[in-house]
């Protein structure tokens, strides 16, 4: 890819923020071409260590949860709680664009980090934010992850499953994925009228504010509770039975989707072999079915069981049903269309690891693929940026000597 082709070209981001939400904001404007330097502390970012509770093992050489939050980044290590390394900081920010944070909103008024109070200094700065549960109100300050600010909190966990049975089990990222994606959004917005006015915004984004939006629909829908059914929800009872996963005979789920009924019916009937009921004027439009839905769910749970997902994908595609199987995360891995489409990377590692890594969901196509770049071993590029900044090796020296920085192990 031409440097000359990257979006963000000439535009510095300092990253304070750990974990996922915010990480993944910094991952997509690096990817556009933004120089992103992501600080930590000496401690490190947790995520190099969170490989046991993902079913990983833990490897900072081959580290593909951290590689796909921080690939293209910088990470230096500064002790912020020093003076040189609050002085180093606020060195940084004299010509970054962007400042990205997770920190909660108490701890960056006393750290002196809070946007009312950089501002002063850096008028044309754009500061972007993750916040748990917003900025306001008596939770503000409450640490929020996406398990429970997004999942639980956000309304998906209480209602997103089979009623009578248990909350699914959340995977960790997904509404930091969201709300990472929904900040990139606003910051590249605010980031546009800084470079046309020099007039700096923050833009924050909750993840207890990203799951309301998210499930927006249906909580919008929930202010009628005399028009159809609350959730949690038993499938069987779900006003429309041709929008429905069923088992198949190898023990896959295969979800249709035909939102219109009545065009869909007859059609579908014939497809799961039972055209005996084409015309069945007890079933075939929503009127008449009033509320019989679950005898049509029975019915094609019935045929559905009696072939394998691979008979279905084939019946299905012959007669344009819109449908998909419910994958495994094994089968996304070897997915045709994912890799056609470069959705998923392969990265080589030093040791010889190859594995596949996911890509953000944004194609160029003047820019190209970004590079997937190896993210730096903790401290990995202090060195480096500190002397882009000016600093001689006898200081950055006394700085590692003082504890002020780390100097970690460059890739």
């Amino acid at each position: 890819m031409s440097n000359s082709k990257k979006l963000l070209k000439g535009v510095k981001v300092i990253e304070l923020a750990n974990f996922i939400a915010a990480p993944a904001c910094g991952r997509f404007l690096a990817d556009a071409g933004a120089e992103v330097i992501k600080i930590e502390t000496p401690a490190g970012d947790p995520l190099r260590y969170t490989a046991p509770t993902e079913g990983r093992p833990l490897s900072q050489e081959v580290n593909t949860t951290f590689d796909l939050e921080n690939s293209n980044k910088k990470c230096i290590v500064l002790n912020l709680r020093s003076d040189n390394g609050r002085k180093i900081f606020f060195e940084m920010l004299k010509d970054a664009a962007i400042l990205l944070t997770n920190w909660r909103p108490e701890a960056l008024k006393r750290a002196g980090f809070d946007y009312e109070t950089l501002k002063k200094d850096h008028p044309a700065l754009v500061y972007a934010m993750i916040a748990g549960y917003g900025e306001k109100g008596p939770d503000a300050n409450l640490p929020g992850f996406d398990f429970t600010a997004f999942f639980a909190r956000g309304g998906i966990l209480g209602t997103l499953y089979e009623k009578g049975t248990s909350p699914m089990n959340p995977i960790p990222g997904l509404g930091d994925h969201q709300s990472g994606l929904f900040l990139a959004a606003g910051t590249v917005a605010a980031l546009y009228k800084a470079k046309m006015t020099g007039e700096g915004e923050k833009v924050t984004v909750g993840l207890f504010q990203s799951a309301i939006y998210t499930i927006g629909i249906m909580l919008q829908a929930a202010q009628y509770p005399d028009y159809g059914t609350p959730y949690p929800m038993n499938a069987r009872t779900y006003p429309n039975p041709l929008i429905a996963a069923h088992r198949t005979s190898d023990d896959y789920f295969v979800q249709i989707c035909m939102p219109p009924y009545d065009p869909c019916y007859d059609k579908f009937m014939t497809c799961i072999g039972r055209e005996d009921l084409v015309g069945d004027e007890r079933y075939n439009t929503m009127k008449n079915l009033g509320d019989k839905g679950y005898e049509v769910y029975d019915i094609i749970a019935a045929e559905m069981v009696k072939k394998s997902k691979d008979e279905w994908n084939e019946i299905f595609r012959a007669n344009d049903i819109p449908f998909a199987v419910a994958q495994r995360w094994e089968d996304l891995l070897e997915d045709e269309q994912a890799w056609a489409n470069d959705y998923l990377h392969e990265m080589h590692y030093p040791n010889g690891d190859k594995k596949a890594l996911v890509r953000l969901p944004y194609t160029y196509e003047e820019m190209g693929l970004p590079e997937y770049n190896q993210s730096s071993q903790l401290g990995g590029d202090t060195k480096i940026v500190l002397e882009s900044m000016g600093y001689s090796e006898a200081e950055i020296e006394k700085l590692a000597a003082d504890k002020d920085i780390l100097l970690g192990k460059q890739n």
